[in-house]
């Protein structure tokens, strides 16, 4: 009965350190991410050196062409989503029955361009959200 107790502690152990180094990963890369927030240029320079070496990748290796097609449909899918204004005027009821039109009193609303997908968002989505880019990256690049 020791042996089995001991066994049950010791998986017991080893789950509840799994979990610490799991939120001590996600809390250290939420910082570098919190940190990477006002460098943009950076960000996607470091974005595109990645994807660079990926396409080289699969330029050498002559495969992975799937796996690229699939990641180019969700690429797109994000970039629509971040060209695209958070409000759909044609989509609106209020701007329906008045048509588009601009404001052209002081008392007229003035509705900005606000993105459906922000900046941010569409970056890391590209490199955290599924299909998982960084993962597919190493991967493709470090073969098992």
């Amino acid at each position: 009965m020791e042996g089995g107790d001991s066994s049950g502690a010791g998986a017991g152990g080893a789950v509840a350190a799994a979990a610490k180094w799991r939120s001590d990963a996600s809390r250290a890369f939420q910082y570098y991410l919190d940190r990477s927030t006002p460098h943009a240029t950076g960000r996607w320079l470091g974005t595109l050196a990645a994807a660079a070496i990926y396409a080289l990748r699969v330029y050498m290796v002559q495969g992975f062409y799937i796996v690229t097609y699939g990641l180019g449909i969700y690429l797109l899918n994000l970039l629509i989503g971040f060209l695209s204004p958070m409000v759909d005027p044609e989509l609106d009821p209020s701007a329906a029955a008045e048509g588009p039109a601009l404001p052209t009193r002081g008392s007229d609303e003035f509705k900005p361009f606000i993105r459906r997908l922000p900046e941010f968002k569409f970056w890391s989505d590209l490199l955290s959200s599924p299909p998982d880019l960084s993962l597919r990256l190493a991967r493709s690049v470090w073969p098992s």
